[in-house]
């Protein structure tokens, strides 16, 4: 199935951040939906500020009309303030996306082990993200790094224990 591009998309002037308070928080707004929307449905989760301004989200070749770097750089500085977005560098060209917060993808992960009465069960995180159990999940396929965000918050509330053996790193369930 594709994805549904909200009827801004095809407006010209969504691509120029306008100068209007009001006006430029609505329109930031629905930036940040776009781009949530976007990224989970491409399963995106880390990347970078040049590849995503010329990917299709920013850049629409239909009506020539793309949205400029500066313009893209405050679009995600948005998303991090709503803790959306994490900076991977310095030089914020690299960040993850959380389309998810870690605590909600924590749910997600207990509420499939709580399903399929695996509490009280150790996990490889490999074996979570990417094994056979876990196909057609929707968490499998996840990125390490916002795996181990969501299993920390679940060790948080005393519903995992996250441990490393052998250079490997593994979770178990409560």
């Amino acid at each position: 199935m594709g994805f549904e591009w909200p009827w801004q998309y095809n407006f010209p002037p969504f691509y120029t951040l306008q100068p209007n308070v009001d006006t430029r928080q609505k329109q930031l707004s629905a930036w940040s939906s776009l781009v949530l929307s976007y990224c989970r449905h491409n399963k995106l989760y880390i990347t970078n500020v040049m590849e995503i301004q010329e990917s299709p989200l920013f850049n629409n070749k239909k009506i020539q009309r793309k949205l400029p770097l500066e313009s893209v750089q405050v679009v995600l500085e948005e998303l991090r303030k709503k803790g959306n977005l994490e900076w991977l560098d310095k030089n914020k060209s690299r960040f993850l996306i959380m389309w998810r917060r870690p605590d909600e993808w924590g749910k997600v992960i207990y509420s499939w082990v709580s399903k399929n009465g695996m509490t009280n069960s150790v996990f490889t995180l490999y074996e979570l993200i990417n094994g056979d159990d876990t196909e057609g999940e929707e968490f499998h396929g996840l990125d390490e790094s916002m795996l181990l965000k969501s299993l920390e918050a679940l060790q948080l509330e005393h519903k995992a224990e996250i441990f490393t053996l052998n250079d490997s790193k593994g979770v178990k369930f409560f």
